[in-house]
């Protein structure tokens, strides 16, 4: 017998463009923004039945992160992070995510390559 120690479904790389932040020019022009998901879920149901409903639809999650990202301004990108883990754990199936947030056009005066914001919450 098996035990399941930690399946998780990950998306990374997820882009695009959002007017968030707390300067005019950040609302008004919009940035890039890309999220990182990983999900715990437990795969083995699906994975012995064939059924995509016993999992978590990846395509489907990343049009509401979509939709999040390019939806209602928000001023700081640990908002924007909640958001996105609200609605992953409102998928039957999540147990636990991380959600990252990178900023990489964030208005900083000096040399960086990102900025980032990772959250991570669980049902139990």
């Amino acid at each position: 017998m098996s035990h399941n120690l930690g399946d998780r479904i990950e998306l990374r790389g997820l882009s695009a463009v959002g007017h968030h932040g707390v300067f005019d020019h950040e609302r008004r022009d919009g940035q890039t923004f890309v999220v990182d998901l990983v999900l715990s879920v437990d795969l083995e149901p699906a994975a012995v039945s064939g059924d995509l409903t016993q999992t978590v639809h990846y395509g489907e999650l990343a049009e509401e992160v979509h939709a999040i990202i390019t939806g209602d301004p928000v001023d700081l990108i640990e908002t924007l992070a909640l958001r996105i883990v609200n609605v992953c754990l409102g998928h039957e199936p999540v147990r636990w995510v991380s959600v990252t947030v990178h900023k990489p056009e964030a208005p900083i005066e000096v040399a960086f390559t990102d900025v980032t914001v990772t959250m991570e919450r669980s049902k139990l």
